[in-house]
């Protein structure tokens, strides 16, 4: 029998949603480990713990290009359950690995299925709740944090209790399994509007709304990846904490960016996405400047913590105007947002790290905050050209133009000369 409730969707991609988080923030807790148990004596070098990392990155940028066309194609279904499918795997092998080549496989599995999961998830819920998108987006990758939060902290209290990181890996493989048998007994709606054709790809990007927010989430991205990166770095190395006191801000970070969501999807409906998002963006440029420059340590960690809450809404708000725009991108248009919002997370800590080398890693954490100065205007200009679609798009506009078609068909028809 098949289940077909909009409630049982949501709750099913939040929690796929979780897994997402899990493959993506698993390795990382532990790359030292890693280095341990498959690098001999010696322990892996810089160099091969980095390609983990690489490794896992790369099979996200080629799962999304792949998963956007052949979703619209074939339907959301089948990637949330192979996206599923393949971090379950790719858990299985992780906790199995008896070398490193099977180690990096084994993640680059799970960054293919968190691929096939970040193009589709979002689109299912912006076609379940097409009145209520950037509300039902926000409390979607609400859900990204807590399942990062819950994954620090069962990685870190089995590193303390010297519980075997493979039984870890095996442990995490219950959450992807229960969520993958739900999703077998739904049917996940359309992801264009009902009776409406999708646009093809080749139209598609040649929207400049488009442009418009794959800067934005490039941009959003940066900060927010940006930060986090280099957050437990910038509070020891800058700020002169202990490494727990450091960890531990990446955490509340983590809590507060869920907070912020929580209260975007709460209020936007009274105050509407923009003032929020340009509200947003102000908000951590000051954050920014007061984490970078304050000479009070406790003030600069907690600057650092409070713009976790501030750029929370940032990806996920994007992807709801977007979809408000362009309701008819389908997973084409998910899957290049997705695209540039990773290059924005890969380039910006690069950048923060080539700055610090150069000069003070305080200079690197402040140059992030130029992306969301740039953002305040990006998202000023996105704003007009809403208004300006939604004006030409609604009823009376449409009434009007077919007055002036029809008035001018008649007097057209009247010049014409009698034979």
């Amino acid at each position: 029998m098949k289940i077909d409730s909009t409630q049982f969707t949501m709750v099913l991609c939040c929690g796929a949603m979780m897994c997402l988080a899990i493959s993506t923030n698993l390795p990382p807790v532990f790359l030292t480990t890693f280095g341990e148990t498959f690098g001999g004596n010696e322990g892996l070098s810089g160099e091969q713990l980095g390609r983990i990392p690489a490794i896992l990155f790369m099979a996200m940028v080629f799962g999304i290009v792949m998963t956007g066309p052949l979703a619209d194609r074939w339907g959301a279904k089948l990637f949330v359950l192979s996206g599923l499918g393949w971090i379950i795997l790719g858990l299985g092998m992780l906790g199995g690995a008896t070398n490193y080549a099977l180690l990096l496989l084994a993640v680059g599995l799970m960054g293919f299925g968190a691929a096939n999961l970040e193009v589709v998830l979002s689109p299912i819920i912006a076609a379940v709740r097409p009145h209520r998108r950037a509300s039902a987006l926000n409390r979607l990758h609400l859900f990204y944090c807590v399942g990062a939060v819950g994954t620090v902290m069962v990685g870190a209290a089995a590193l303390h209790a010297h519980v075997s990181w493979r039984l870890i890996c095996l442990i995490m493989m219950t959450l992807p399994i229960l969520i993958c048998c739900g999703f077998v007994l739904i049917r996940p709606p359309a992801l264009t509007q009902e009776n409406a054709p999708q646009i093809p790809f080749s139209s598609l990007i040649r929207r400049p709304f488009l442009y418009a927010a794959a800067l934005a989430i490039l941009l959003g991205g940066a900060t927010e990846v940006g930060l986090v990166q280099w957050l437990p770095a910038f509070a020891e190395r800058g700020l002169g904490y202990s490494k727990a006191v450091s960890g531990t801000a990446l955490a509340v970070f983590s809590v507060a960016m869920a907070t912020g969501r929580f209260v975007t999807a709460r209020i936007v409906h009274h105050t509407g996405i923009f003032p929020i998002l340009i509200g947003s963006c102000i908000a951590s440029v000051l954050l920014v400047g007061i984490a970078a420059f304050c000479s009070i340590a406790p003030i600069a960690l907690l600057a650092c913590v409070c713009i976790g809450f501030s750029v929370a809404s940032l990806w996920p708000s994007t992807l709801a105007v977007a979809a408000d725009h362009i309701p008819r991108g389908g997973a084409s248009m998910f899957a290049v947002l997705a695209a540039t919002g990773n290059i924005g997370c890969v380039a910006m800590p690069w950048l923060i790290g080539f700055l610090a080398e150069r000069t003070d890693l305080k200079y690197g954490i402040f140059a992030t905050g130029l992306c969301p100065l740039i953002l305040v205007f990006i998202f000023m200009g996105m704003r007009y050209m809403d208004k300006r679609h939604q004006l030409y798009n609604s009823p009376s506009t449409m009434l009007l133009i077919k007055i002036i078609g029809a008035c001018c068909m008649t007097s057209t028809a009247s010049d014409i000369p009698c034979l």
